[in-house]
């Protein structure tokens, strides 16, 4: 099982080795009367703001002292993975360009350590939080400001007290704190579901010389991933790891009635067998997937071609690779009448199977399709899959941002 996790990171995190051993530093050790780490200091208004010398992603090192020629400096803490960092994207970096002409600088760092996220966390972006993957998000979302890593110490957010991606601090001229909390009151992407621009109307206070009204804001998001928290990652995979996983047989018949997915999921079926090889060589692909979207209304269902004596065989392969019911799909699951997840095919003719779940498949295993509600097709593929281009496709249907529900 440890390489499964291993391939989970790599997946998930594009971790270095060296980043992956990196011990927590003493700074990082929980604090029990508080649930912050050791060091973390809530930052107050009229104080100053900390120093900071950290990598940005233009390989250069930034710090504090490099934008002293601002009159106003807007220190953005943000993430990829997180859908409300995500959501607000947009609305910062029209903030930049707007006050850029009256003295503001805007300057994002991420906060997380990589390796303090898990894998069904990572179910609203393409990217972990690593270096690597911050240059990539950043160039596809086209960020104007710099964008710099504090994962590997998090000793600057530990100093400005960051509680969460996003959390914004603004500072003045003599970079005293005049307020913190969110950039606005929503966390969806659409600005027109912002009722108040807290950031925006502290900046407009102190460009006309008036004190901000609202100096402090409760920060929405997601919480800092310290580096304390992959103490719980570690469980949470031991935990995955111990899962039992239900077989069932299916025929033609009650395939067709979840390919038809009168669900609100989208459903990844996988047509496989345990004695094909290019089956074997993919499914921890399809199993990470299926952890990746794990707290999302999404479902892996594995279809097996394998002799129905063999249940047992399958069942075991299928622990062996974890592919494990994730927890918030159970309820759905209970409701439906099913026990699980996984079937072996009962019928000898594969024809049925073929013209119940997919009239467009030419019959070879691995075969797979992604449907959304309602059976709409959004991916299909036939031999094996490139997981990456699996999860890209399946976050472009499902999408980066919470959304309002509809009426």
């Amino acid at each position: 099982m440890k390489r499964c996790l291993l391939l989970l990171a790599a997946l998930f995190g594009g971790l270095s080795p060296a980043c992956l051993q990196a011990q927590a530093p003493t700074e990082a050790k929980a604090k029990k009367s508080t649930g912050q780490p050791e060091g973390f200091h809530e930052l107050k208004i009229g104080e100053p703001a900390p120093d900071f010398e950290l990598l940005g992603i233009d390989e250069e090192m930034h710090t504090l002292k490099e934008y002293a020629g601002a009159d106003y400096l807007l220190v953005a803490f943000l993430s990829n993975h997180c859908p409300t960092s995500q959501a607000i994207e947009e609305r910062l970096k029209q903030l930049a360009r707007d006050y850029k002409s009256k003295g503001l600088r805007v300057v994002a760092i991420n906060p997380n350590d990589p390796a303090a996220l898990r894998p069904d966390e990572l179910g609203y972006s393409k990217y972990n939080d690593s270096f690597p993957e911050m240059k990539r998000h950043a160039k596809e979302q086209a960020f104007n400001f710099p964008y710099l890593y504090d994962g590997e110490t998090q000793k600057t957010a530990l100093a400005y007290g960051c509680l969460a991606t996003p959390h914004v601090f603004l500072f003045d001229a003599e970079r005293k704190l005049q307020y913190q909390g969110r950039l606005d009151d929503s966390r969806f992407a659409d600005v027109k579901t912002v009722t108040s621009t807290d950031a925006k109307n502290a900046l407009d206070a102190l460009l006309a010389g008036q004190p901000v009204a609202v100096p402090v804001t409760p920060p929405h998001g997601c919480s800092t991933k310290w580096i304390s928290h992959r103490e719980q990652v570690t469980a949470d995979n031991e935990k995955w790891e111990m899962g039992e996983v239900t077989v069932e047989l299916i025929d033609a018949k009650a395939l067709a009635v979840l390919r038809k997915n009168d669900t609100q999921k989208v459903r990844l079926f996988n047509v496989w067998a345990t004695w094909c090889g290019p089956c074997v060589k993919e499914f921890p692909e399809l199993v990470a997937t299926s952890r990746k979207f794990g707290l999302r209304d999404f479902e892996f269902i594995s279809i097996s071609m394998d002799d129905p004596e063999t249940l047992p065989e399958v069942k075991a392969f299928l622990e062996k690779y974890n592919a494990v019911v994730p927890n918030k799909l159970k309820p759905s699951l209970k409701a439906e009448g099913r026990k699980g997840n996984a079937y072996v095919f009962n019928e000898a003719n594969s024809d049925a199977l073929i013209q119940a779940l997919d009239p467009e498949w030419p019959g070879p295993i691995p075969h797979t399709l992604v449907v959304a509600p309602g059976g709409e097709v959004i991916y299909r593929h036939n031999g094996i899959v490139d997981g990456d281009d699996l999860r890209a496709k399946i976050l472009e249907h499902m999408g980066r941002f919470y959304v309002p529900e509809q009426p």
